[in-house]
């Protein structure tokens, strides 16, 4: 058990001037955010008054820290003070204020002391070439510190395409051999959180949902919270009306990219990418990539990097059949458009000589019936 001394999650956010408005406020927003019913505020509120904050220990590694740095952007002031009043945040290299030997200190007293109960949050890659020297930490190398930690843990979050699936220190040739965290360890709750870095909002949602319910959120087959990639970026796009009517941007400097038509054959790989961006987006809401005139990288799909270049559309065009490409479908599409439109026009004006001809009848026939009226 965690020492009753920690103090819970609502009494450290008290003590820093959060009122209890703000908090139910903020319980209300996270029970939103994760796709839960209204109903279950009072329980993700009751569990974080009675929770102590979360132990939690953070390693970089082969990476550029553009996680850690999404992750403290939070949209409201109010839920990103709570949401890190969540965490005791007992060592991370970015932002603590100890560094070599106390730094390693706060480390092994965190793994001693809450062995079983702190979280691991990882990003960045781990190197295995050369007996991992790539990268070393306190005189130790990644690989030694992960499965040590890992060890104690109650759960393992990889944040970030790096931590997934390796991202760029893994593209070919990949000379330090960079491995991702679930290739390092094995036999324990690993969530994986992939992107370049993922949305913020994504990432406190994932640990909300460890904080409010003590366990780890449905996960699809990569071990992805099903919350927030269930779905392609490609599915929610607010471009797909142009997509599905085969209006595409031929390049980025054409009228097409003015009328905000579909970035499929520029490159958009937002038909084979899972992601939340089009639903939340980035900066607060504000915008997502494909928002801002540039196709979807695919940064959350392993191997991104290696999947062809980034502006060459890909082979197949999925949801009109895998062998049918951007080009042949926009062809057929504007043909069957020009077809429909004719088809539709002159089936309107046989219905409309037909509602004229029965006017008339009806006309001659009111005649036909006054002229009778008229000789009686």
């Amino acid at each position: 058990m965690v020492e009753k001394s920690r103090p819970t999650i609502w009494e450290h956010a008290q003590a820093r001037g959060v009122s209890r408005r703000d908090f139910l406020s903020a319980c209300a927003w996270m029970t939103a955010m994760l796709g839960l019913p209204a109903t279950a505020v009072s329980e993700v509120a009751s569990a974080l008054e009675s929770k102590p904050r979360l132990p939690v220990v953070w390693f970089h590694f082969q990476e550029c820290t553009c996680c850690s740095e999404s992750f403290i952007r939070s949209t409201h002031p109010a839920v990103a003070d709570i949401i890190l009043d969540k965490l005791s945040l007992d060592y991370t290299e970015t932002l603590q204020a100890a560094a070599g030997a106390q730094a390693e200190e706060a480390l092994r007293n965190t793994m001693t002391k809450y062995r079983g109960q702190y979280l691991m949050l990882v990003e960045g890659s781990v190197p295995t070439a050369a007996n991992g020297v790539y990268c070393c930490i306190g005189g130790r190398t990644a690989e030694d510190i992960v499965k040590e930690a890992a060890a104690g843990a109650k759960a393992v979050i990889s944040w970030g395409s790096c931590a997934c699936n390796g991202c760029v220190q893994a593209a070919k040739p990949n000379p330090t051999q960079a491995t991702p965290i679930h290739k390092i360890i094995s036999g324990m709750p690993i969530i994986r959180v992939p992107g370049c870095p993922p949305i913020a909002e994504v990432m406190t949602g994932t640990i909300v949902h460890l904080l409010a319910f003590d366990r780890i959120p449905q996960l699809d087959g990569l071990g992805r919270p099903l919350a927030f990639y269930s779905r392609r970026v490609h599915d929610t796009c607010y471009r797909r009306p142009n997509y599905d009517a085969g209006l595409f941007v031929n390049s980025f400097d054409d009228e097409n990219a003015r009328r905000g038509y579909c970035l499929y054959k520029v490159g958009c790989r937002g038909p084979v990418t899972y992601n939340s961006c089009g639903v939340m987006r980035w900066n607060g809401g504000t915008s997502f990539p494909i928002q801002s005139g540039h196709g979807c990288i695919g940064c959350s799909e392993a191997n991104f990097w290696d999947n062809g270049p980034f502006y060459h559309h890909l082979p197949s065009f999925p949801g009109f059949g895998i062998e049918t490409t951007a080009d042949k479908i926009g062809v057929g599409l504007a043909a069957a458009t020009a077809a429909g439109v004719a088809a539709h026009a002159v089936v309107t004006n046989i219905r409309k000589r037909g509602l004229i001809r029965q006017e008339l009848n009806m006309s001659e026939d009111v005649k036909d019936a006054r002229a009778e009226q008229g000789g009686e």
